[in-house]
């Protein structure tokens, strides 16, 4: 064996070995609590405000009673490092993961199913907007709690309406309107160069697999992959509408002179685009960066017809327990706790999210810093309220459709050609990963019936 082979070896086994001892020194956790409680470790993605809040939650959590004392961790990258730890042996007691990723943590075996302890705890879908429930299930068990959750609703600028000489109370009400609206909101200077826009689906451009939504498409149906349905096409042909109507180039350059998001840059709030598809966290940018006499609304966003209407993503961080946790029933009594009515409320609020769960309390709405935030939520409660699949190679999905957009956008491939394309390759993906789990699904679910 070559000399720099053999190093290579000795030194992976190397970094394994400081690995673990890393892990299980408990960096970021006490391994005994003066106090004689049990240390629960939670790690979780949040930076800035929004892990205030969810620290002044633990706190409220540590002073409710003297079992119990969480040590809450702000983790970046957490994905890739919760990974290792799992796979370290030394996990946190309690992660807050996306919901979007449970499918591939639970087909990896790395989470502890939640449904004895729910059902102990007296936890149920009817304590819950049903969305958000279902987001927590994969494969026919319980894998986490929500936390934040959030929808998606269309938000205007009021000012550019009224002076586009349109109503500023009302937003469109069809993908037809929306167009009639467009035309009258865009703007060009002496030069013709584009300098103002309705809607652009490509501002800021975070959703661009589900579009078809709007139009009664879908992106699977449990069976297969359906990317390049008629109803995507159909999606795909109105976003390529814009550069046909207003010029590749044009639109190329108008976008290039947009902004940070998170800035007085923002291209919303400078009124350079009228409308946008996004979540009730707007109202923290609109508080931050955009002008103090800044008016908007939000309403839900416009579909084809009339079958699809109230249609919207929604979306929920959620609260997990690592496979190999220490403490799962203390972990499951702080996720219960976050679960309740005041704590969710006040993470919900200090987070400009509304709260996942069915009933809130009577002045909730009022005390909250969206004044549109009752919209945000009764999309969350609406029947075509969706969220993405279940996938385990969902990032592929969503970076596959990302790139067919940019291929019609551009003019580099027709919507029939583009969609195609991810059609076939996702749908090979999607057998082999649907094989996979033929062959584990009946040692996982065995191990799981065994889980406390």
């Amino acid at each position: 064996m070559p000399r720099s082979s053999c190093n290579t070896k000795r030194l992976a086994r190397l970094c394994g070995a400081a690995l673990a001892a890393l892990l299980a020194t408990g960096c970021d956790g006490r391994p005994n609590d003066p106090d004689g409680r049990v240390v629960v470790r939670y790690w979780d993605k949040w930076s800035g405000s929004e892990a205030k809040a969810m620290q002044e939650v633990v706190d409220d959590f540590n002073a409710s009673q003297d079992r119990i004392r969480v040590e809450y961790s702000s983790v970046s990258q957490i994905n890739r490092k919760l990974m290792l730890a799992i796979g370290g042996g030394n996990p946190p007691d309690v992660a807050g993961l996306f919901g979007n990723t449970l499918a591939v943590y639970a087909e990896n075996n790395a989470l502890t199913p939640l449904d004895k302890l729910a059902a102990e705890n007296g936890v149920s879908r009817d304590d819950y907007i049903g969305v958000f429930w279902d987001i927590c299930n994969h494969r026919g068990r319980l894998w986490g709690l929500p936390s934040a959750p959030a929808s998606l609703a269309l938000v205007w600028n009021k000012k550019l309406f009224r002076e586009a000489g349109l109503d500023p109370d009302r937003p469109p009400q069809s993908i037809a309107e929306l167009e009639e609206y467009n035309d009258k909101l865009a703007s060009r200077d002496e030069n013709g160069r584009l300098v103002g826009a309705g809607l652009l689906p490509s501002e800021p451009g975070w959703w661009p697999a589900i579009w078809g939504w709007w139009f009664g498409g879908d992106l699977w149906d449990g069976e297969r992959i359906t990317a390049d349905s008629p109803e995507n096409i159909a999606a795909m042909e109105w976003i390529a509408s814009y550069p046909e109507r207003f010029g590749a180039r044009d639109l190329l350059s108008f976008r290039d002179g947009f902004g940070n998001f998170a800035s007085p840059q923002n291209a919303f709030f400078t009124g350079r685009v009228a409308m946008v598809l996004q979540g009730p966290w707007i109202q923290n940018f609109i508080r931050d960066f955009a002008p103090p006499d800044f008016e908007w609304g939000a309403a839900p966003f416009p579909s084809s017809g009339p079958d699809d209407e109230g249609v919207t993503l929604v979306e929920t961080d959620v609260l997990v327990i690592p496979a190999g946790a220490k403490h799962p029933r203390e972990a499951f009594d702080f996720i219960r706790y976050v679960n309740t009515q005041g704590p969710m409320e006040k993470l919900c609020i200090a987070q400009c999210k509304f709260s996942p769960l069915k009933e809130h309390s009577p002045d909730f709405l009022q005390r909250h810093p969206n004044p549109q935030i009752g919209t945000f939520l009764e999309l969350a409660k609406s029947s075509h309220a969706r969220f993405v699949p279940p996938l385990t190679f969902w990032v592929m999905y969503e970076n596959d459709m990302k790139q067919a957009f940019g291929k019609v956008w551009t003019g580099a491939a027709s919507p029939r050609e583009a969609l195609a394309e991810v059609q076939s390759r996702l749908q090979a993906e999607f057998e082999r990963r649907r094989a996979r789990w033929d062959r584990v699904a009946a040692v996982l679910q065995e191990g799981w019936n065994k889980q406390p």
